[in-house]
């Protein structure tokens, strides 16, 4: 039996709120447990619910931000992602320094971000493509200039190759399909990669990688 994913959704634009809910509640193993339209309501559905997955915008009352970096600290079990109109180079950064594991813009379709949601609760990092480039100006720019090329020259041929792809934005089944290994064999690659590159997750290896390159 497939287990259910509890999710909650806080913004204060009632229609668009409302909206993303039915969109995630026609998925059948997805549940949205509770919506609400500041930062307070979002502190609050956390600690009613202890959801799996919380959708916040930024720029609600009391900010998405402060509601982000509040809901990390006291609920770490709870996955948090922006979903925003916001492609303000501050608002990324920190959004994912508060503790966020995902950026997503508005206007994104119901089924990519479904399949967001369901990367972001295995344990991915997810920030809309389009604004990788500005993370990687500001990104942990002092730990990029540190770790330099010395450590990409530590990665094997396949784990840069597998690294490759994870900067294009592909997801470890969509890796493992397209070079033909299980997804378990991907994950302990990067796993590896990780604890090579001396970050923390894929969105960091990925800005690394992007460095690497240009």
């Amino acid at each position: 039996m497939t287990e259910t994913t509890h999710i909650v959704v806080v913004d204060d634009h009632p229609m668009l709120r409302e909206g993303v809910a039915l969109t995630l509640a026609a998925e059948a193993d997805f549940k949205v447990v509770g919506q609400g339209k500041s930062a307070d309501e979002a502190i609050e559905q956390a600690d009613k619910f202890l959801p799996d997955i919380m959708l916040l915008d930024i720029s609600m009352p009391g900010g998405g931000i402060n509601a982000v970096s509040a809901i990390c600290q006291r609920f770490p079990v709870i996955k948090c992602i922006m979903l925003t109109v916001s492609e303000n180079e501050q608002d990324v950064l920190d959004a994912m320094k508060a503790g966020a594991k995902g950026y997503v813009l508005k206007g994104v379709s119901g089924s990519s971000l479904v399949n967001i949601i369901r990367r972001v609760e295995q344990g991915e990092a997810y920030v809309t493509p389009s604004l990788a480039a500005t993370l990687l100006k500001e990104w942990h720019q002092d730990d990029a200039d540190k770790h330099g090329t010395s450590l990409f020259g530590a990665l094997t041929k396949r784990e840069k190759q597998i690294l490759e792809k994870v900067a294009t934005g592909l997801s470890n089944k969509e890796i493992a399909d397209k070079l033909f290994l299980s997804e378990k064999t991907i994950k302990h690659y990067m796993t590896n990669i990780l604890q090579k590159l001396q970050v923390r997750n894929r969105v960091e290896a990925a800005l690394l990688f992007y460095k690497e390159e240009n």
